[in-house]
């Protein structure tokens, strides 16, 4: 009766594992439950809310790089360097750009979008939307993470100690004892990590239930080529609008412009 040690070990990790998911889940739920009121009707976000709620803090560095290089403000080259063109910042986050290029104007894209996005105008944004019920505070979505991997961890324990208790086993009893005492733990861990996923996952990087509803909201029109025009005009500001929006909401993969994902997804070291 040796295999029942292992079984010890296996219903620990699950239930610990579980049990501590089940909690961070709770957790994350309150502050948002309590900060959130009645839902309003003319609610709408801006495009920076937006960037944070789909792709966190580095959505919105990207989404500010974005913008002041279509105003020419900028430039991003392919290379992964970003230049300043006007080094006068119109508000607090262009401001936080100019000062993460440095003094010299000039930066590799990579640090410049981690400076950005630990800068407090980043950071007060955040604080905005957790406030408002629409993001989930940082430290929630980290121990939720946490749990998942421990449930995770907690599984593949389940599935080792199942196997070696099987093949300690005596010949003359049977197999069949052990294997339904370790489904049982096996069906709780893989059942914890699938209702996870279907609860938690939607909502648990940035944006609270509240914040996927307005997301869902925003109108992304479809992926197409940025019309030129000469000394801009409406129709240019009508596709920067749909650019910005576009890359708000989806990510650096919705540009349409090669050079400009290539600038953004350039590595340190380009």
């Amino acid at each position: 009766m040796l295999w029942v040690l292992f079984l010890l070990v296996a219903w620990g990790s699950a239930v610990v594992g579980c049990t501590r998911l089940c909690l961070a889940a709770v957790a994350a739920a309150q502050p948002m439950e309590a900060a959130a009121g009645p839902e309003p009707e003319g609610r709408a976000l801006s495009l920076y809310e937006a960037a944070f709620l789909a792709g966190g803090e580095r959505r919105v560095a990207d989404l500010a790089l974005v913008s002041m290089s279509r105003e020419r403000r900028l430039l991003l080259a392919h290379t992964g360097w970003v230049t300043v063109v006007d080094p006068d910042g119109r508000d607090a986050l262009e401001r936080s750009v100019i000062a993460a290029i440095g003094p010299r104007g000039q930066s590799p894209v990579p640090p410049v979008r981690a400076a950005l996005a630990a800068a407090d105008p980043v950071r007060a944004l955040a604080d905005r939307l957790v406030a408002a019920g629409l993001a989930v505070p940082a430290g929630a979505r980290a121990n939720v993470a946490d749990a998942v991997r421990q449930v995770r961890l907690a599984c593949v324990v389940v599935l080792a100690t199942g196997v070696t208790a099987l093949l300690m086993v005596p010949p003359a009893s049977g197999p069949g004892a052990a294997l339904a005492w370790f489904a049982l733990p096996l069906l709780l861990t893989a059942s914890c990590l699938v209702i996870a996923r279907v609860e938690v996952h939607p909502y648990s990087r940035w944006a609270s239930p509240a914040g996927q509803q307005l997301l869902g909201r925003i109108d992304v029109p479809p992926r197409r080529p940025v019309a030129q025009h000469a000394g801009g005009g409406a129709d240019e500001e009508h596709d920067d609008g749909e650019l910005l929006t576009a890359l708000a909401v989806h990510g650096t993969g919705a540009l349409p412009d090669p050079a400009l994902r290539a600038a953004l997804r350039a590595h340190w070291g380009h």
